[in-house]
């Protein structure tokens, strides 16, 4: 019998809200775009190395996440992922702004505020369901206006407890943040400052606020507890070096470039400016624009001052590959590998053009650079499905089909793991093959059982 037959109807629905308590913990959107980028991995992995390592966490098990989404948010979830909002990345004005927030999140990491969290979400909804159970038994009583009270002086405990949880956790995370930022030998105060501009976007918005407002509540005790934290700190007023900026500046305009909704905002904007970074974002949106020659232009003129970017190599190599233009885009994406050979993803991209322009040479050497990649990237979903199609080409069957396999794993595709897996058998997959096929079916029981257990939540 479920939960809520139990109740009246009018006291089951005060059950709902806790719905949004539980929201104030957020995780990754299962629809969630994640976006793949060289050049501003790179950048936040840089970035990131010395601020987690002041917080006393090992940079390279912690995994950064970016995803799509215009909303200003950071989070951290799966123990040591922390996902950042594309909004977020566009509204930090410079790097030690945004080293704050990595700073922030890494405080809760090091904190281990997610497992308390996970056990104050359950305690929350534990003395909610009591006050909803009494509620609902003094109702059944024949006394429905103290049922209603018990129900929401349950929840109001609940909700109260929780977000003054929440907002001693964030507390912590600021302290912490000082602290990571100090010994990083970043200026604490960006942080401030970032803060203090959320609270004006949180005045303005009202009461829907935005999620990093909701995730992250801010107080003016909060602030003004930090402000006198970074007065006294020995780290006051130091920057971070011109290239982190300059960087930090070519992140914000190549996601304005790509994600603005309309890219005659961003030309009218950007076209006419002088510097680098308005030249970037000008041909990115000239390109969506459909103005593909002025584009086109552009790059090159960047190039023929800074012939050794790879990142522009590597946007002009895109930009002929989606006008057709397979040839023209084969020598700048080669370029961008021999300049970054440890980037999967060049090595990605460079692979698409060679397939697509066929013959059995540029297959062998696809392979190769495809190769590479899933060794340096083992979860890049779609250079296990590259390299499964171009061993398929070659005639090499089994081992197509060991590659699609870990493609379907990484996205989700269960039914397709198992399918692939029962082909490449037949195949006659063997040596090393054969050890892959026991670790990926060893994976697919892991994975079906863990979608058992959240079916069952």
């Amino acid at each position: 019998m479920p939960l809520t037959s139990l109740f009246p109807r009018r006291l089951a629905a005060f059950l709902f809200p806790l719905l949004a308590l539980l929201a104030l913990a957020p995780a990754p959107a299962g629809g969630a775009v994640v976006v793949r980028d060289t050049e501003i991995e790179r950048y936040l992995r840089d970035l990131a190395r010395p601020v987690l390592e002041a917080a006393g966490l090992a940079p390279d098990g912690v995994e950064i996440v970016i995803l799509r989404d215009p909303a200003i948010n950071a989070f951290v979830a799966g123990g040591r992922r922390l996902f950042v909002h594309t909004g977020l990345l566009a509204a930090t004005e410079t790097p030690e702004q945004l080293a704050g927030v990595l700073a922030h999140e890494a405080g809760h990491m090091a904190g281990g505020h997610l497992v308390r969290l996970a056990d104050e979400v359950r305690r929350a909804a534990v003395r909610s369901l009591l006050g909803a159970v009494l509620g609902a038994a003094a109702a059944a009583a024949g006394a429905p206006e103290v049922g209603t009270a018990l129900v929401l002086g349950g929840q109001d405990v609940a909700r109260r407890e929780f977000l003054s949880f929440t907002r001693t956790q964030e507390s912590l995370a600021d302290q912490a943040a000082a602290t990571a930022l100090e010994r990083a030998g970043i200026d604490p105060g960006a942080l401030v400052r970032f803060l203090v501009v959320m609270r004006r976007h949180e005045a303005a918005m009202g009461a829907g606020g935005d999620v990093y407002l909701r995730t992250h509540p801010l107080t003016d005790e909060r602030i003004a507890r930090l402000r006198q934290r970074v007065e006294r700190s020995p780290a006051r007023g130091r920057r971070l070096s011109g290239a982190m900026h300059r960087r930090h500046a070519r992140m914000r305009a190549k996601l304005e470039g790509f994600l603005a909704r309309d890219p005659s905002t961003v030309i009218a904007r950007r076209c006419a400016g002088a510097d680098f970074a308005d030249a970037y974002a000008c041909a990115i949106a000239l390109f969506r624009a459909g103005r593909t020659g002025e584009a086109f232009a552009r790059i090159e003129a960047l190039l023929a001052d800074r012939p050794d970017d790879p990142y522009l190599h590597e946007l002009l190599g895109q930009f002929r590959f989606e006008s057709g233009d397979l040839a023209g885009a084969e020598a700048p994406w080669r370029r961008a590998v021999d300049l970054v050979p440890d980037a999967p993803l060049l090595r990605l991209g460079l692979a698409r053009v060679l397939v697509e322009r066929g013959g059995r040479a540029r297959l062998e050497e696809a392979r190769r650079h495809l190769a590479v990649a899933v060794r340096g990237d083992p979860d890049a979903a779609p250079a296990h499905r590259l390299l499964g199609v171009v061993l398929g080409r070659l005639g090499e069957t089994a081992a197509s089909y060991v590659e699609l396999a870990e493609w379907a794993l990484r996205r989700g595709r269960l039914d397709d793991v198992a399918l692939y897996l029962e082909r490449a058998e037949a195949a006659g997959a063997g040596g090393e093959l054969a050890l892959r096929l026991a670790d990926l079916r060893a994976e697919l029981e892991r994975a079906r059982s863990e979608a058992k257990r959240r079916r069952r939540r």
